[in-house]
C-alpha cells in the first residue's frame, strides 16, 4: 500500500489528485491539508479518512512531515510551500511536486538539498511531465535544448491598449485550462511561463540559453525537448492533469487512466508562434530575476503574489501587476547564494513594501 499525504487538497491539483488516487488500487490517502475551504475538506476527510489533517499555513509542517507518508503531493499555491519541500526531502520522501514558487525561490537551494539527501522530484506541471516523459532514461549530453509551449492565455492577440481595459471576469476565461484563480492570471500575465522556465533550469539542470518558449494555442502538446541530432521529442494528450499527476503517483510505472483519449482528428491543427514581449512584461521580468539569481527570484514571487492578490480583489488594475513587480525588482540588491533564511526575510519584506506601494 503506498501512502500518500496531499498539500493543498482543496485546490484544483488536490481535488485532481484525490480523484486519480480514487481510482488507483493499493493508494491510501494518509494526510491532507487545506487553506480555508473547510467545507470541501470535511467531505475529502469523510471519503478518504486520513491520518492527518491540517489547516492554515502552520498545519503545512505537520502534513510534510509525516513519517509513514511514501509520497508528498505538494499542490500549495506560492512561496508557501518551500518549508513543506525542504522537509520532505530531509525526511527522504518521494516527492510530487506541482509548486513551482519553490524552485522559482529557492531553486538552487533545493538542488543541493536533493544531492545531498539522495531525493529524487517528480514533476507535476504539466509542462514539466512532459519534458521528464521525453528526457527520462537519455543521457544528458544528448539534450540540445527544452521546448516550453504556453496557450497564450485568453490575451494572445490583445494588443498592449487592449490590455489596459481587461476585468477580473476577463483574466479568469482560461481557452484551455481549468485551473485556480492566481495560476489563471499568472498564465494570463505569462508570468507562469517565466515561472516554469526557472523551474526547467532547475529540475532538469538545463542553462537558460537552451530553454525556449512558444505558444501553442491548442495545449496539445505539453513540452518537449530536441536533441543534437535535431530529433524532437515532444508529449501530447487532453488538457487534463490528472494525467501528469497520475504519471507523478505511479511512476516508472504506466497505470490505466480516466481519463478522455486524445483524438488528433478532432484536434485538427497545432500551431505554434512567439512571444510577444511588449505584451507580456511579467515574462521579461521574469526571465531578468531569473539571469540576476541569488534572491531577486524570490522578490520576483512575493511581488507577483501580492499584486495578483489585489487584482483578484479589484484594488489594481491588470497592467499595474508587472509595474510593482519590476518597483520592486529595482529596489533590491539580490543577495548570492542565500540560506533559507534569507529567502523567507526577502520574500517576507518584499510582500510589506508592494503592499505599501499599492
Amino acid at each position: 500500500m503506498i501512502k500518500i499525504s496531499i498539500l493543498g487538497s482543496t485546490g484544483s491539483i488536490g481535488t485532481s489528485a484525490l480523484d486519480v488516487v480514487s481510482h488507483l488500487k493499493n493508494f491510501k490517502i494518509i494526510g491532507l491539508s487545506a487553506n480555508k475551504n473547510i467545507t470541501l475538506l470535511r467531505k475529502q476527510i469523510k471519503e478518504n479518512k486520513p491520518k492527518i489533517v491540517a489547516v492554515g499555513r502552520d498545519g503545512l509542517k505537520n502534513i510534510s512531515l509525516i513519517k509513514e507518508a511514501d509520497v508528498v503531493l505538494i499542490a500549495v499555491v506560492g512561496s508557501v510551500g518551500l518549508t513543506s519541500l525542504v522537509n520532505a526531502i530531509k525526511l527522504k520522501k518521494r516527492i510530487a511536486l506541482a509548486n513551482k514558487e519553490s524552485l522559482v525561490v529557492a531553486g538552487v537551494l533545493i538542488e543541493k538539498l536533493l544531492k545531498k539527501y539522495s531525493v529524487k522530484i517528480i514533476p507535476v506541471d504539466s509542462e514539466h511531465s512532459a519534458i521528464f516523459q521525453c528526457i527520462d532514461g537519455r543521457n544528458p549530453k544528448e539534450l540540445s535544448k527544452v521546448i516550453l509551449t504556453a496557450s497564450g492565455g485568453p490575451f494572445r492577440n490583445y494588443s498592449y491598449k487592449k490590455l489596459s481595459a481587461v476585468t477580473v471576469k476577463d483574466v479568469l476565461k482560461h481557452p484551455t485550462w481549468k485551473m485556480g484563480r492566481k495560476i489563471t492570471v499568472d498564465s494570463a500575465t505569462l508570468i507562469n511561463k517565466g515561472f516554469e522556465v526557472i523551474e526547467a533550469h532547475h529540475l532538469f539542470g538545463v542553462p537558460y540559453s537552451k530553454i525556449e518558449v512558444v505558444i501553442h494555442p491548442q495545449s496539445i502538446i505539453h513540452s518537449g525537448v530536441e536533441f543534437v541530432d535535431g530529433s524532437i521529442i515532444a508529449q501530447m494528450g487532453r488538457t487534463d492533469m490528472r494525467l501528469p499527476i497520475q504519471y507523478a503517483l505511479t511512476y516508472p510505472e504506466r497505470k490505466i487512466s480516466t481519463v478522455k483519449r486524445l483524438d488528433l482528428v478532432k484536434v485538427g491543427k497545432l500551431e505554434f508562434f512567439k512571444i510577444n514581449p511588449r505584451n507580456f512584461p511579467c515574462f521579461e521580468l521574469a526571465l531578468s530575476a531569473a539571469k540576476i539569481s541569488g534572491t531577486m527570484p524570490a522578490v520576483l514571487n512575493a511581488a507577483n503574489e501580492i499584486a495578483v492578490g489585489k487584482f483578484l480583489e479589484n484594488k489594481i488594475d491588470f497592467l499595474k501587476i508587472p509595474k510593482l513587480i519590476e518597483r520592486a525588482m529595482k529596489k533590491h540588491c539580490s543577495v548570492k547564494n542565500p540560506l533559507l533564511e534569507d529567502i523567507l526575510q526577502v520574500d517576507s519584506e518584499t510582500r510589506k513594501i508592494v503592499e505599501e506601494m499599492i
